[in-house]
């Protein structure tokens, strides 16, 4: 077993910070997840030294920051998010937190010129759970810059299997404290202030938590708009166990439960459906847009100037050439590929997350479909 050595997303914590987690959780990182822990530690004395020196310089800018209305890509993991938002984030009129900036939200403001050239020598070329393309400059997800500001985030469960009850609750946030949904919102106005300092345009911000936060993003941002992509829940369901285990070992501080990420697979894709489906009335109307995965996958132009004109977003023809090279460079994407889906697990899939069938139209009575992995 190679030394794990990678800080996941506590690389850019500060030393109060990390102190902070460790506490939370009676400092239990177990034996072969020290080295990680002892990087994460010495990172951490850097970041509270140019955390210091950011306050210093864009303090005031921070503060007196006017977020424009922001536009949520939603979604559950693995539902092809992470391709639409990469198509929105071609539009240069938008602002978007990318990879270097959700893992240093302390910090990006004044450490992005020369930490990120250096972050990206250390990165692979693809990402772990499929062939989709790392860079530091690639959009990321708020979610993993809010889990370091606030210390509050259902990714935490990712690193510290022992409290994954406490942190699971801040998926949606419905049975968090007022304490711990404060503590978040107060996180994420900070880091989309900073990124506002930076781009001072409209951002598009991701998280697949969010598809169950719908009122808690209103409340904060009124009249943000939102786009819902979403897939058919057989292959959602093995492709995000799939990333589940691919992407713990490189997160983890203590040993996981065998078998856990099946069963954590199926009750958070049926939380966060049920949430969204309960908060989405909530969005005025035309300012949410839904799709299909498999549609934005068969003609991503014409479905991406559908969402232009629902949304009644900006010129979409200034951004349609973009999107055409961008596309082009994805022809020779390759996709993952999983064996079908056992009878019983695919008829306990159709029954607890029956909703979902019914809301989006998807038929239960498709097991083929289960082999094919096709997010982004």
């Amino acid at each position: 077993m190679a030394i794990p050595l990678n800080p996941g997303t506590f690389a850019g914590a500060t030393l109060r910070q990390w102190f902070s987690i460790l506490r939370d959780n009676h400092f239990a990182v177990d034996l072969p997840y020290w080295p990680r822990a002892a990087v994460v530690t010495a990172g951490s004395l850097f970041n509270s030294a140019a955390a210091f020196c950011e306050k210093l310089m864009y303090g005031r800018r921070i503060k007196g920051a006017k977020i424009e209305s922001p536009i949520f890509v939603l979604g559950v993991w693995r539902s092809g998010t992470t391709h639409l938002q990469n198509l929105l984030c071609l539009d240069r009129r938008f602002g978007y937190a990318n990879y270097f900036e959700v893992l240093y939200p302390n910090t990006f403001l004044c450490t992005a010129a020369w930490l990120r050239p250096l972050l990206q020598l250390g990165l692979p070329e693809t990402r772990f759970q499929d062939n989709v393309r790392v860079t530091t400059t690639e959009p990321g997800e708020d979610e993993v810059a809010t889990s370091i500001l606030a210390r509050r985030s259902m990714l935490m469960s990712w690193s510290f299997f022992r409290n994954q009850d406490v942190y699971d609750r801040l998926l949606t946030f419905r049975e968090a404290s007022l304490e711990e949904t404060a503590a978040w919102r107060a996180a994420l106005l900070l880091f989309v202030k900073k990124l506002t300092v930076k781009y001072g345009r409209p951002l598009v911000l991701k998280s697949p938590g969010h598809t169950g936060r719908i009122r808690l993003l209103l409340e904060m941002f009124p009249d943000a708009k939102f786009v819902n992509i979403h897939r058919h829940p057989y292959e959602v369901y093995q492709s995000s166990l799939h990333t589940y285990q691919k992407v713990t070992p490189l997160m983890a501080l203590q040993r996981p439960e065998p078998g856990d990420g099946a069963e954590r697979n199926l009750r958070q894709y049926a939380e966060l459906c049920e949430a969204f489906f309960e908060e989405r009335e909530l969005i005025p109307r035309g300012h949410l847009h839904e799709m299909r995965y498999d549609d934005l996958t068969a003609d991503p132009l014409k479905e991406m100037e559908q969402l232009y004109d629902a949304l009644d977003l900006p010129d979409f023809e200034v951004v349609r050439g973009d999107l055409e090279a961008y596309l082009r460079g994805l022809r020779d994407y390759e996709r993952n590929r999983f064996p079908d889906l056992p009878t019983e697990l695919r008829e306990r899939i159709t029954r607890e997350w029956s909703r979902s069938f019914e809301e989006w139209g998807y038929d239960p009575e498709l097991p083929e479909l289960a082999s094919r992995e096709k997010d982004k």
